[in-house]
């Protein structure tokens, strides 16, 4: 029995050494079939958006109102044209301005504008005209002044001509009035009064039919002049009066708004055609609200000066706007380049604003 459960154990053991050697027969890997009905498909890559450059180029400095309102604009439409427009802004004069600025216009730049008025009057010389002397008693009547037939045709006609695009005529910075010694409120206070100019024949042909005598000079030069009376006072908007600190030298403020400080936006048609209808629209949209934008701040920081004037001891006085604006009437005849009648054709259009 014993014997027996030997081998029994010898053949176990033998059998158990054998399968441990046995090998497992490999597997073979296989590949899941494509379907029959599956496309293969190659992605085309996005076409990159083409950017279009353009220069905005302003003398206000970083601080002044329209340079601020400029920055909110520039900022708006770069985001909204998601790429295809970089607008980039220069201001204080660092680039070419006034009738240089302009230039870069007629040339065909890829270039924007934000200057007076003046320098389309440079091309068609009813544009000074819009803006003479004594013509508006507030903003409202020379914002619907430009929507006149009368302007809408000078925005026609410069465009077909010189290849300008008027945005807008809208961007106001202040009316100018008077800073004195003494107050006034008709012509006959300004006799014998020297007042500072900037060199414009405008300005000069203005305050000699006021009854002044204009002084051309550098504004940095008026506080010591006066302080020295060479000047018996200057012109300018109330907010050139605070950020000056000429109320140190003068006190009366006399209220004869007899011109208005008002910047147009120009484009050069060549520019304009080649930006996409969405771009153009980008472009009106945004300048017009940052219009409304700078006039809205400018009129709430006009009133804030007024009171902070009044705090340092100046004087504010209404004027017989009627007897200056009569007194003013024959600097519209010593432009031979505008229109004949035009001054006539600017009044009966201002009778029709007030009737509306």
């Amino acid at each position: 029995m014993k014997k027996f459960l030997s081998i029994l154990m010898a053949l176990v053991l033998i059998l158990s050494l054998a399968g441990c050697g046995a090998k497992e027969a490999p597997v073979a890997e296989t590949t899941p079939a494509t379907p029959a009905t599956e496309e293969t498909t190659t992605e085309t890559p996005a076409t990159p958006v083409e950017k279009k450059v353009i220069t905005v180029s302003t003398k206000f400095v970083d601080n002044e109102q329209t340079a601020i309102s400029l920055v909110k604009v520039v900022d708006a439409i770069n985001e909204r044209s998601g790429g295809s427009l970089e607008l980039q802004l220069f201001t204080n004069g660092v680039l070419p301005i006034g009738k240089d600025g302009m230039e870069q216009i007629v040339q065909g730049s890829d270039w924007i504008l934000v200057d007076g008025v003046n320098f389309l009057g440079d091309y068609v010389p009813d544009y000074n005209a819009v803006t003479g002397p004594f013509l508006y008693k507030n903003f409202d009547e020379y914002f619907a002044m430009t929507k006149t037939p009368l302007v809408q045709e000078m925005n026609q006609k410069i465009e077909a001509d010189y290849g300008i695009k008027v945005l807008s005529l809208d961007w106001v910075f202040g009316f100018r009035s008077m800073m004195t010694k003494t107050p006034i409120t008709k012509p006959e206070d300004m006799k014998g009064l020297n007042i500072r100019v900037p060199t414009s024949q405008l300005y000069t042909y203005t305050i000699e039919a006021m009854g002044g005598n204009p002084v051309a000079m550098p504004y940095p030069d008026t506080y010591a002049a006066i302080q020295q009376g060479v000047l018996d006072g200057i012109e300018g908007s109330i907010m050139t009066y605070y950020g000056t600190k000429q109320y140190e030298n003068v006190k009366e403020y006399s209220l004869t708004n007899h011109l208005l400080g008002v910047s147009a936006v120009s484009i050069s048609t060549k520019l304009w055609d080649k930006l996409t209808e969405e771009e153009q629209t980008i472009l009106t949209e945004e300048f017009e609200k940052g219009m409304q934008d700078n006039l809205d701040e400018t009129v709430k920081a006009e009133g804030e000066m007024a009171e902070l004037l009044k705090a340092e001891g100046v004087t504010f006085h209404e004027v017989d706007s009627d007897a200056f604006q009569k007194a003013a009437a024959p600097v519209y005849t010593k432009f031979e380049n505008w229109t004949p009648g035009i001054y006539e054709s600017i009044l009966a259009e201002l009778e029709k604003i007030k009737a509306n």
